[in-house]
């Protein structure tokens, strides 16, 4: 057996040997290799000592610690070749940490052989060394797991290898260094060289890429690694605590057991619950760990997250700008300001806040227009006196604002150099003063949050836009109704003068109010918000009594001839049908001579229905029916709108159809409307046709 342990050595002298002597030739003169090439060379000595003299020789020991130093620096040169420094103090804190007790190892090791005479203090010393390197196995597989945590996605691939082969043989120290600390002995370290042999082939694979590296540091990770070895040490502390507890034995084992656990407990009662506390912690961490404060992408991810994502309880913009700027501090609340033209301040959203403000702050146009002038972050500890004082500036700070005990900072909205609003952060539970770090993300996060304000404005006016315009185009629409309801009762006044006393005009002239009414009646609905719902479904609707009634109507004042099959039906709208209808008849008879009729005739096409309606008039030129017919606004007419062809063509593209048109000047104009056949012996329409 132990021929066999030591050939391992021997194997594993030779192996990193052979690596050693690999990288060399490689090197070409990378600062990367040498401490690579190094830990290689010290493997190989460190394997020969262990098979030719004790584990815990004093050469052994120097052997193993400047082993673990070599591997320490081979990755502290990765970390440090990271493309951002930020955040790398405290990794190299950790990695400070772990070299100073592979110094402390060695210090052991090296006194270690002159206490073999003195049993109690030898054994002292032997313990101490396990404990030491228990601890740099710990340490050193902590910064493994964070150099590869953060190496960029490309380097992965490469650094795999070399990170399994470092991480397998601080796993075994520690496995090994935890059994010997606890028991009287292991028989793990016979296997040593047995493990390096199998590590070699891995670090041979790893390395043969090159220094192709690529680190990115993050806060994340970092944090991380600091947990990690804070766990490490509460460990080690309890170990310790246990050995000792355990040496003295009696009363003071059990007296040390119960006076720890109170002592965490009455710790953990005093901290976890107190969110003061915890703030601080978070403060002192940021102030004496990290480079910065905040981790600024992080920040930035979450601030768009919370406003651009609507919540699930439907909070307002403002709210969510709000909760944004809040959770960047760790604020519990905050209120929101809108600035109007003359610089007053107007409450228009709170987030957990019961700030007493008044319901129009005045009085403080001279510190808004300092604020909006400088892009000043208000410190509300700087406002106490009722004077903000900035370099050679000063404003006067209304009595109202400076009174605001839980008031902390006051983040500016500016938008194209135009102040818009100002959020008010409640004090966080640590209240700290704001520091240039808070200023500029306060500052920048600002401009983001004034956009989104200025966005959501511009898109409630073009909103509110749209709805003019809608209410407009259907007024247009109305008002082109009303002219030929004006003409029609204008006809009918006329008239009467004349017929008044014949029953049958009477009856007719009756007839006719009572359609206008319905239909001025019906205007006015169509002026509602309910006008713009959608139309009612499609029907088979009887075209014969439809165009008929239209024709009456329009009778009274021009000749009207109607041509067709009356048996025909179409799939349409009637009163969208009838209103096309009309508004077409109008438009030749209005373009036709006194006496010249206009003709209505339809008949089936193709499995649809076509309407044609036919005048005589001065007809249209083909760059006016391409460019202009269609146009809202555009007409031929001295007193025309231009409305009856556009909304005509409209109302029949809605129910499927098509409207086509065919003119020439001085030879009249033929509207053909197409529209979706139905059976011909649907059935008959119940409601009475308006004329």
């Amino acid at each position: 057996m132990a021929a066999l342990i030591l050939t391992s050595y021997l194997v594993a002298a030779m192996l990193y040997t052979a690596l050693a002597l690999h990288q060399l030739r490689r090197w070409h003169g990378h600062a990367r290799h040498r401490p690579l090439v190094t830990a290689f060379v010290v493997v190989a000595v460190w394997s020969l000592f262990l098979g030719l003299l004790t584990p815990y020789a004093m050469l052994t020991q120097l052997a193993e610690s400047a082993r673990n130093l070599a591997f320490l620096a081979f990755m502290y040169g990765i970390m440090r070749e990271a493309e951002a420094e930020e955040g790398q103090r405290p990794v190299r804190a950790v990695y400070a940490a772990v070299a100073a007790t592979v110094g402390v190892q060695i210090a052991v090791g090296g006194v270690m052989a002159q206490f073999y005479a003195l049993p109690l203090a030898f054994e002292a010393l032997l313990s101490a060394s396990q404990l030491l390197g228990l601890i740099v196995a710990a340490g050193a597989l902590i910064l493994v797991h964070n150099l590869y945590g953060q190496a960029a996605a490309e380097s992965r691939a490469t650094l795999r290898l070399p990170m399994i082969a470092l991480a397998a043989m601080w796993a075994f120290d520690l496995h090994l260094y935890t059994l010997a600390y606890f028991t009287a002995g292991s028989d793990l370290g016979a296997l040593r060289g047995l493990v390096f042999v199998l590590l070699a082939p891995l670090f041979a694979l790893g390395v043969r890429g090159g220094p192709s590296w690529k680190i990115q540091l993050s806060r994340a990770a970092t944090f991380q690694s600091v947990s990690l070895i804070a766990i490490l040490f509460y460990l080690v502390a309890m170990m310790t605590l246990a050995r000792l507890a355990t040496a003295f034995g009696g009363e003071w084992d059990r007296m040390s057991e119960v006076g720890l656990i109170a002592l965490m407990s009455a710790a953990a009662l005093l901290i976890l619950p107190s969110g003061k506390a915890r703030a601080w912690l978070r403060v002192f961490l940021a102030k004496h760990v990290f480079e910065h404060r905040y981790d600024y992408r992080r920040e930035w991810r979450r601030f768009t997250d919370t406003v651009g994502r609507e919540r699930a309880d439907g909070a307002a913009l403002e709210e969510r700008i709000i909760k944004g700027l809040a959770d960047i501090a760790e604020a519990p609340a905050g209120v929101l300001l809108l600035v109007d033209a003359h610089y007053g301040l107007t409450p228009a959203a709170r987030w957990n806040s019961a700030l007493d403000l008044p319901l129009c702050g005045e009085g403080a146009e001279g510190l808004l227009r300092f604020v909006e002038q400088q892009s000043h972050v208000l410190d509300f500890t700087g406002l106490r006196g009722g004077v903000l004082h900035h370099g050679e500036e000063s404003a006067t700070v209304p009595a109202w604002l400076a009174g605001l005990d839980t008031a902390w900072a006051g983040v500016p909205l500016i938008h194209s150099g135009r102040l818009i609003a100002l959020v008010i952060l409640d004090q966080p539970s640590f209240r700290r003063p704001l520091d240039w770090e808070d200023l500029d993300l306060f500052r920048t996060v600002g401009i983001q949050a004034a956009s989104y304000l200025a966005e959501a404005k511009s898109q409630q006016a073009l909103a509110d836009a749209r709805r003019f315009d809608e209410f407009n185009r259907r007024f247009a629409f109305i008002l082109h109704d009303i002219k030929n309801l004006v003409s029609q009762l204008s006809l009918v006044t006329r008239n009467a003068e004349r017929h008044a006393d014949n029953p049958e005009f009477r009856a007719d002239m009756i007839a006719t109010l009572q359609s206008s009414v319905r239909k001025m009646n019906d205007l006015l609905l169509r002026l509602s918000p309910e006008a713009a719902r959608p139309s009612e479904p499609l029907r088979a609707v009887p075209l014969g009594p439809l165009i008929e009634g239209v024709a009456t109507a329009k009778r009274r004042g021009h000749p009207v001839l109607v041509e067709g099959d009356g048996t025909l039906a179409a799939l349409v709208d009637p009163a969208g049908l009838e209103q096309a209808i009309t508004h077409l008849v109008q438009n030749a008879i209005d373009a036709s001579p006194a006496e010249t009729p206009v003709r209505l005739t339809y008949f089936e096409s193709g499995g649809d229905v076509a309407i044609e309606i036919a005048d005589q008039g001065a007809g249209m030129s083909s760059e006016f029916i391409a460019t202009r017919l269609f146009q809202p606004f555009a007409s031929t007419k001295a007193t025309g709108f231009g409305i009856g062809a556009y909304e005509a063509r409209a109302l029949i593209q809605a129910m499927g159809g098509r409207l086509e048109v065919e003119s020439a000047e001085g030879h009249g104009s033929c509207f053909t409307l197409f529209l979706p056949g139905a059976e011909k012996d649907a059935a008959p329409i119940i409601e009475r046709m308006r004329a």
